[in-house]
């Protein structure tokens, strides 16, 4: 009896992801890239810069999904290379725990996380970077913050979806919050 399952990695065609997301939550990996210091204190905090469909400008987290039959760190340092660039020098935490799992719907205020595309489960990590960081993709830049900065009202009014509360949670998770 052949064994039927399809355990190949890979991409879903447009129209098939776009069936996947009417049906199923996705899941999504979403890392704050950070810079610190020898003693572990954080001392940055990186934002991308992008362009939205829609033409505005506006700061994001690194964040993609989890391909089928791909690892969770894996899928971590692919986006982390896909958008800082490939010798941005990522620390996986040893230990895949997320600092706290953001719930996408595309109903506004089911959560305080909005995707319009679709429902998406997001694990979300600090990541520690120590390399030299060049955005790729769709990102126009990568501005680093200092914590205090970072949590401002300016910044956190820049970041669509909620990710802006996803910061936030982080900078609490870290302890750079007074």
């Amino acid at each position: 009896m052949a064994d039927m399952t399809e355990t190949t990695p890979g991409w879903l065609a447009p129209d098939e992801l776009e069936t996947a997301r009417a049906r199923l939550p996705i899941l999504y990996v979403e890392a704050v890239p950070v810079r610190v210091d020898d003693t572990g204190e954080v001392t940055e905090i990186g934002l991308l810069l992008r362009i939205g469909p829609d033409g505005t400008v506006s700061r994001t987290l690194v964040s993609g999904r989890v391909l089928h039959h791909e690892r969770v760190r894996d899928a971590l340092l692919r986006h982390l290379e896909k958008d800082l660039g490939p010798v941005a020098l990522p620390r996986i935490p040893a230990s895949l725990q997320p600092f706290t799992v953001a719930e996408y719907f595309p109903t506004q205020g089911v959560t305080s996380f909005h995707d319009p595309r679709q429902h998406a489960v997001s694990l979300a990590y600090v990541v520690p970077v120590a390399g030299d960081c060049r955005p790729r993709q769709d990102a126009l830049d990568l501005v680093w913050f200092s914590p205090q900065e970072a949590a401002s009202d300016l910044v956190l009014q820049e970041m669509p979806g909620g990710q802006g509360v996803l910061l936030k949670r982080a900078l609490a998770h870290l302890g750079c919050l007074n």
